[in-house]
């Protein structure tokens, strides 16, 4: 009976009492986790060119890791006791049966980390660069049956801690509030987690080994004695985790065309339809008295494909509802920036693979397994990266809405079915044979036959252009009457269309003279476009879609990006017809690696092409004074503004904009206020730009490449901190000051369409940045350029933009842990 007594009492104080959580508390050494100022963290010292000691730091943030893991373990460990107590008592809680199905493998799961943690805990306490470990991971990789046992019984041990919880109280309030002990020297001295989110963590950690032993073998020497016992560890951990996951990857591809007895197919083309709340790539054709929809169907190999009709709309009854007149449409969800960035990345990184296949004649079964995942993601892109709403309505009944890239596609879509319906047309409806036949001719008529992406392009085909294009748009002609009028210009990246550019309004005339000059980066386009628009200054005329008024396009026209006539150093200039008016451009093209030739500054008074630390120093200020004006300015009037630090500037406007600050002229403040918000942001990036080095420095450079391509959360936390403080002290203020204006920026996304991630994406590139003897050293085409280094710079930055607030005293109070070797 006192056994019994003591069991139960036990069980009561789990629930009451936070401190019994102590009692089993096993000496775990010193580490932390990242950030919590241990002095276990990292101390590595980063001397210049020689880059960090990354298995050191791959380790020390996978340890503090395992400590937290451990403690997660014992929490799940703890109540097991008391319960087995009772469980032969008159009073049981749960059953022997329950409690080895819920329990089942944790004290053994336990028992081989706690061996594990406590091996390798001195090997990197006492670190030296001969320092040997990869027997304990190997040892590690090869107790995974245990966690096989794990898995198979992991559901079954969710379904009985739910059942005993909904049947049991006692068992409810200990499941609901497990407490897991925090790192030595944290703040929290405990947690609560619920049961349910504990029995998920040894099946997240064997996924987060096998990460860490990817980034240790990347960071091991071939000839070091723990490689081969890595490389082991590693094949058997990728062997156990793809034995149990299931390899559910949704694949689906979809294709459309067609014409008729005395139809004629007109136009075909992919687009997005929103159906059923979700998107689905359709093949639209239009034809000359209907517009029909479709799909390709599913057709077993060699089978002659088809198209199946998902619905079609005699022109006769089609008609486009006013923006004011469709109904808002809440299921549009644009997709989360991030995840179209991660496609693009993957993109990148798999042309590059492809390539390096192709140039060391690799297998052609590699390449064209990289080619299908290419064309996944790429598809995936295609799919989910349009936004611009495109309604049709059949005059009897449903609308339809497409979303497209574009508003010159909405136009082209608009314009090309207005033409049709001026002549005499008649409603119909198609027989079921008709319909069959007119499908059916869809395949051999489309004129569109690929999905528009890269992986259907022949090898041959012009990879693109990579770098900065500049464009003067100078002048139209053509205009009936006067009008509100100003241009876009657009360029194509990863088979879409994006706007980058947009010249003021010029008011009240037949012929604005713009002269405006922009410079606009390239990722691997083929075409300019130029859009004319009247601007609408009518509030009643609002796209329900999206909140915004709509202007009306005068005129639209697309050119080529030949490499041979673009790529010299002399502006080009050309004429652009479009619907009668005239618009008079001139472009000139520089190349990636042109642009990342920095020209030091001659004259040392100035700030643009002067070094951040002479600048300060000489201006007694921590943030230099042409970064403080210009993020003050947007903040107070710009933070609003659609496309902030996207849209380029004036080119001639941010010139003189630099000419006032070079010169410290007093009237900056008067200017800054009176100029386009737009050149005020190019002025910004074009300071970051021009500096003699960029502002995270040529000697990092190499270093944060491998820091943000750490797979382990924990090691990246240590690498990524480490290298803020390894910056100049001028460097990281300013970088600092500037992530939180970024971050201010973003806040307002709703109305400025400004991500965290659109804004890495601009500033990345231009705050990190290879030196020209590192580019020359190791990229052979500009593509490569793009796709190795810039996507690489953007996750830089996006990193410390997702980071919470990191201030310059926290940073330097941690300096200590970071001065000596451990």
């Amino acid at each position: 009976m006192e056994e019994e007594e003591e069991a139960i009492g036990f069980l009561d104080k789990v629930l009451e009492d936070e401190d019994v959580f102590l009692l089993e508390e096993c000496e775990l050494g010193t580490p932390t986790s990242p950030g919590s100022g241990s002095p276990f963290l990292v101390a590595v010292k980063v001397e210049a060119g020689k880059g960090l000691e990354m298995r050191k730091l791959v380790l020390s943030g996978f340890l503090a890791s395992e400590e937290i893991y451990i403690n997660q373990l014992e929490a799940l460990l703890l109540p097991m006791k008391p319960l087995k107590a009772t469980a032969t008592t008159s009073q049981p809680v749960l059953t022997i049966q329950q409690i080895e199905t819920i329990f089942y493998k944790i004290q053994d799961i336990y028992e081989i980390h706690k061996e594990f943690y406590d091996n390798l805990c001195p090997k990197v306490q006492q670190w030296d660069s001969q320092v040997t470990m990869g027997h304990l991971f190997q040892k590690l990789a090869s107790q995974l049956g245990v966690y096989k046992a794990f898995v198979d019984n992991y559901k079954v041990a969710l379904e009985t801690a739910e059942k005993c919880s909904q049947s049991n109280n006692q068992f409810q309030k200990i499941s609901e509030e497990l407490k897991v002990k925090g790192p030595k020297d944290s703040k929290d001295s405990h947690t609560s987690v619920t049961m349910e989110a504990l029995l998920y963590k040894p099946i997240d950690r064997v996924t987060r080994s096998t990460l860490v032993l990817h980034d240790l073998l990347k960071h091991t020497p071939v000839d070091h004695p723990d490689y081969p016992l890595l490389q082991d560890a590693l094949r058997i951990s990728q062997n156990f985790l793809s034995s149990i996951n299931e390899d559910i990857d949704p694949r689906r591809t979809a294709v459309t065309t067609p014409k008729g007895e005395t139809r004629q197919l007109v136009k075909d083309g992919f687009l997005v339809e929103m159906s059923e709340s979700s998107r689905k790539l359709r093949h639209v054709f239009l034809f000359t008295d209907v517009l029909l929809c479709a799909k390709l169907k599913k057709t077993s190999a060699g089978k002659h494909q088809q198209y199946d009709c998902k619905w079609y709309i005699p022109l006769a009854d089609l008609v486009f509802p006013s923006p004011e007149e469709s109904e808002a449409s809440p299921h549009v969800h644009p997709f989360p920036d991030h995840e179209l960035e991660d496609m693009k990345m993957k993109i990148s990184a798999l042309k590059s693979e492809i390539q390096k296949e192709k140039a060391n004649k690799g297998q052609s079964r590699a390449i064209e397994r990289l080619k299908k995942k290419m064309f996944e993601n790429e598809f995936l892109l295609l799919l989910n990266s349009p936004t611009i709403p495109f309604r049709i309505h059949n005059r009897n009944g449903k609308s339809y809405l497409f979303l497209l890239s574009s508003d010159y596609e909405r136009s082209e879509w608009r314009e090309a079915i207005q033409k049709l319906q001026k002549k005499d047309l008649q409603a119909f409806v198609l027989s079921s044979v008709e319909l069959q036949v007119l499908t059916g001719s869809c395949f051999k008529l489309r004129t569109v036959h690929n999905i528009p992406v890269t992986s259907n392009k022949d090898d041959d085909e012009s990879p693109g252009l990579y770098g900065f294009l500049h464009v003067i748009v100078h002048s139209a002609k053509g205009f009936k009457q006067s009008a509100n009028l100003y241009c876009t210009l657009e360029v194509d990246s990863f088979g879409y269309f994006v706007s980058k550019a947009k010249t003021r309004v010029f008011r009240d005339t037949t012929e604005p003279k713009w002269d405006e000059e922009f410079e606009i980066e390239l990722e691997g386009s083929q075409s300019l476009r130029i859009l004319c628009y009247e601007k609408c200054y009518d509030k009643t005329k609002v796209n329900k879609d999206n909140n915004e008024i709509v202007d009306k396009i005068m005129g639209k026209g697309q050119i080529q990006l030949d490499p041979q006539t673009v790529e010299t150093k002399n502006w080009h200039t050309d004429v652009i017809e479009m619907n009668g008016i005239k618009v008079e451009f001139s472009m000139k093209f520089t190349s990636r690696d042109m642009s990342l030739k920095r020209t030091p500054s001659k004259k040392q008074t100035g700030v643009f092409g002067v070094k951040i630390s002479v600048v300060t120093k000489r201006e007694r200020s921590k943030v230099p004074y042409i970064v403080r004006q210009c993020v003050e300015e947007v903040e107070k009037r710009g933070i609003e503004e659609v496309g902030i630090y996207r849209i380029s500037g004036v080119a001639t406007d941010i010139q003189a904009l630099k000419a006032v600050f070079d010169a410290n002229n007093k009237d900056i403040l008067l200017m800054l206020s009176d100029m386009d918000i737009n050149a005020i942001a190019g002025t910004l990036k074009l300071y970051f730009r021009e500096l003699p080095e960029p502002l995270l420095t040529d000697r990092l450079y190499p270093a944060f490449m491998e820091g943000i391509a750490l797979s382990d959360p924990a090691a990246k936390e240590n690498c990524m901190m480490h290298l803020l403080r390894s910056l100049p002290d001028p460097n990281l203020i300013t970088f600092l000051f500037l992530l939180e204006h970024l971050k201010r920026v973003a806040e307002k996304e709703p109305i400025n369409k400004m991500s965290l991630h659109n804004l890495a994406t601009v500033f990345g590139p231009t705050l990190l940045r290879p030196s020209e003897v590192e580019s020359k050293a190791h990229l052979t085409s500009a593509a490569d350029i793009w796709s190795h280094d810039v996507m690489a710079q953007v996750q830089v930055l996006l990193y410390y933009l997702q980071h919470p607030p990191i201030s310059f005293a926290e940073l330097k109070r941690n300096t200590l842990y970071f001065s000596t070797d451990v």
